[in-house]
């Protein structure tokens, strides 16, 4: 995609939707941490379901530590890979009560060294939660950003990598949410909705589908080193 189209690209979806933001539900930086983190591999909606009663309850890590694992499990028992989750939340908290004085680190390194956090997981707490101009490159940006030519990359790293180098000011901040939103509800895995979509005319993508109800030609499938490279996290 060239510059000047990159450019226009993100002045529509910032037009459409000026104030992006993660749809997952948090009252501060450790809910969010938390929320993430139980997300993998699961949708905003079941985690929102699952933490609503949970973060009434629980706003710290020592708030987590006293409810317990079996406590904690109680609540996200509906999300997928709920034990494996529980053991690594318990253990986060621990750590930040332990190492960060019960706060959530800023630093990429330091939440990527917390149990059950991966890159991704940091990325998206460092944009939500601080302002970094972080690319937080899940399954929809990945299909997002290989479909259109905005960011081409056979791995998520290397998606990321080419946001990084070529989404422009002012629009980084909210790039990643903008791609997950329009991944998630537009650009579509199986059918992607191009009938309705405001980009279309700027996208790489050679079987688009102008016509609702209509099949894609030939929708491009994930590199297999895609999938291996893809976190939980």
């Amino acid at each position: 995609m060239k510059k000047a189209d990159v450019f226009e690209f993100f002045r529509r979806l910032a037009e459409a939707n000026p104030a992006p933001d993660t749809e997952l539900e948090y009252g501060n930086v450790y809910q969010l941490l938390v929320a993430v983190t139980l997300s993998a591999q699961a949708t905003d909606v079941g985690v929102n379901k699952a933490t609503r009663k949970l973060f009434a309850q629980v706003k710290t890590p020592q708030d987590m530590l006293d409810l317990g694992e079996d406590g904690l499990k109680s609540h996200i028992k509906t999300i997928g890979l709920f034990n494996a989750k529980a053991k690594n939340v318990m253990a986060m908290a621990e750590i930040l009560v332990r190492e960060h004085g019960g706060e959530v680190p800023a630093d990429r390194d330091a939440l990527t060294a917390l149990p059950g956090v991966g890159r991704k997981t940091a990325n998206v707490v460092m944009n939500c939660a601080f302002g970094a101009e972080t690319f937080a490159v899940d399954t929809h940006i990945f299909r997002v950003g290989n479909r259109t030519g905005l960011a081409k990359g056979k791995t998520v790293l290397a998606v990321e990598k080419g946001l990084e180098k070529h989404v422009p000011q002012p629009f980084r901040v909210g790039a990643h949410h903008w791609l997950i939103l329009h991944g998630r509800y537009i650009c579509k895995a199986r059918t992607p909705e191009c009938w309705h979509c405001g980009l279309v005319d700027l996208c790489a993508f050679k079987a688009k589908v102008l016509e609702k109800g209509a099949k894609p030609a030939a929708v491009a499938k994930k590199p297999r080193a895609a999938i291996k490279q893809e976190s939980m996290t």
